[in-house]
């Protein structure tokens, strides 16, 4: 079996060994004979909009082949449906990196979720590895380039939250997405309908509903909870980042874009923005241009009798 042409697999040729997760929407297991590839199986398969799984399978395979490689590595994409008599059952993804987990004292692995980032480090933290300031702001570069090549793509990541977005920093700092069958092409329908993590939902939005503007929200939440180590700082309260993270320079243009989150659909700042913004660089406001002057005319060279020569042809 393959899933490298993004063909429909039946869930007969499929041998779930072991069940790693268990969310609200389906569990997560890993399968015989084929290593660091997942199935997650929905726990309401009459409710899946199969036409729109197959469209984020579409995506990933209508990019070009170093584009997919970042994506992979980036996020648990949607490889293949898993279908059995007609009805899509769950779908084959990647495993996130080894690189992504951590061993916990009682040897077991759990994911390294950017819950871990926003509390201050626990003693039961012990195996995750804490990020220095330099490698803080690395992973909200990170992050806000991710979600910018998603919206780039024409994509709504929907329910972006400190469950289901993974980070390490070796050996470099590097972000994860989960859960990417929430994810919707604009304008399309969901695979499934909307989940919302609380304390992660875009107070403008009604329940259920995600934008490219809601996501501009959840993002502008995520770096602000990543730099000031705070799980609930939100825009339209107070920023205080984390010493170190940031130059004075960068922090200004920051807690600029974290006030201008707040705003109303329309206001709050894209991904680009923050890229900028975290690059330290100048936002240079650009004025539409201005058409030249028209040469004034001598009307006198155009009007009343004209004298005409003529032309000698050669025999």
């Amino acid at each position: 079996m393959t899933v490298v042409d993004g063909a429909d697999v039946p869930l007969s040729a499929l041998r779930p060994l072991k069940k790693i997760g268990d969310g609200g929407q389906g569990e997560v297991s890993t399968l015989d004979g084929q290593p660091h590839v997942l199935y997650k199986s929905y726990r309401e398969p009459h409710l899946v909009n199969g036409d729109a799984l197959s469209g984020l399978v579409s995506v990933r395979l209508a990019l070009g082949p170093a584009e997919r490689d970042q994506l992979d590595a980036s996020a648990a994409w949607p490889l293949c449906r898993v279908v059995d008599e007609g009805r899509v059952t769950g779908f084959l993804m990647n495993e996130a990196p080894a690189s992504m987990s951590w061993s916990t004292a009682d040897g077991s692995t759990r994911l390294t979720e950017m819950a871990f980032l926003l509390r201050p480090a626990k003693a039961a933290w012990q195996g995750v590895i804490q990020p220095t300031p330099a490698e803080r702001y690395g992973l909200l570069v990170a992050l806000a380039e991710l979600v910018d090549r998603l919206h780039a793509t024409g994509l709504v990541v929907g329910d972006l939250s400190q469950a289901n977005v993974l980070w390490t920093v070796r050996p470099a700092p590097a972000v994860h997405l989960l859960d990417c069958d929430g994810i919707r092409l604009s304008g399309s329908a969901p695979v499934l309908a909307q989940a919302d993590t609380p304390d992660w939902n875009d107070p403008l939005a009604p329940p259920g509903t995600v934008t490219v503007d809601s996501d501009r929200y959840k993002a502008a939440l995520a770096i602000g909870r990543i730099l000031a180590q705070d799980a609930y700082v939100a825009p339209g309260r107070p920023l205080v980042p984390l010493p170190g993270v940031l130059d004075d320079r960068r922090e200004a243009a920051v807690r600029a874009l974290y006030d201008a989150a707040a705003g109303a659909y329309g206001t709050r700042p894209g991904l680009g923005q923050w890229r900028v913004a975290l690059a330290g660089r100048a936002q240079v406001r650009l004025t539409a241009g201005q058409p030249r002057p028209r040469p004034a005319l001598d009307p006198s060279k155009f009007e009343g009798p004209r004298s005409r020569g003529t032309i000698r042809l050669r025999d």
